[in-house]
């Protein structure tokens, strides 16, 4: 009985910290400035916090980049590793999910013509990451000005496994991470000046990065896929 109401506590806990990060950042950048500075007094607080905002933020569809921002508001460039480290698990549940619902549609006794689409759909995605390789593929459309969560999806219709995922999520999301938390360093001064958050640059450089990664498998897998046959 004692260990349920311990459980019981550490679950209501859980649930108040949750809700706390939620109200703090589901604010406009002006209202939520103030209150990450309090937070950021504490830093074991605010890293319970930012966790707490890691593993709701698939239920919000928050940017991932935001957790980024958040611990370089608090813990500077030194909070680098962490930032990555949360990006890469908040990635795992819409992984996890996508990933079942593969396995459920793809099930053979289950027939219609969404299922065949969806058949489709993935037998290409396996396709691509056949010709690409898993982790090439995942770090290819991190690297995009995609939605995080798009991508996590789609790699999970490929057919992508766990390691490649985890191992392409975190190479593909480091520049990110890595623009985000320099935006949370010098967030005061971004609010301050108006000015924008990433800089068009860096965002065009990666998109070029990635797109070079992946044009030679999407030709050899959509438009030439005899080429790849003949090899």
């Amino acid at each position: 009985m004692k260990r349920r109401s311990t459980v019981g506590r550490y679950a209501v806990a859980g649930v108040a910290v949750a809700a706390l990060a939620t109200l703090v950042f589901a604010v406009s950048p002006e209202a939520a400035l103030p209150r990450l500075r309090l937070l950021a007094d504490d830093p074991v607080r605010f890293g319970v916090t930012v966790v707490a905002l890691a593993a709701v933020r698939p239920l919000l569809a928050w940017p991932t980049t935001l957790i980024a921002v958040a611990v370089g508001f608090g813990y500077g460039p030194a909070g680098t590793p962490f930032a990555l480290a949360l990006v890469v698990a908040t990635s795992l549940p819409p992984y996890a999910l996508a990933r079942a619902g593969r396995l459920r549609l793809r099930d053979p006794s289950d027939a219609g013509e969404t299922s065949g689409i969806t058949d489709r759909f993935c037998r290409a995605g396996e396709r691509f990451a056949t010709e690409s390789g898993s982790v090439r593929a995942v770090v290819g459309t991190r690297l995009l000005p995609l939605p995080s969560d798009a991508v996590t999806v789609g790699a999970a219709a490929a057919g992508v496994e766990v390691r490649p995922f985890l191992v392409g999520t975190a190479i593909g999301e480091l520049p990110w991470v890595l623009g985000g938390v320099a935006v949370g360093v010098s967030l005061d001064r971004l609010a301050a000046s108006g000015g924008p958050l990433v800089d068009p640059t860096a965002i065009f450089g990666m998109a070029a990065a990635g797109a070079l990664l992946l044009a030679g498998p999407l030709y050899r897998t959509f438009v030439r896929p005899d080429a790849t046959a003949s090899t």
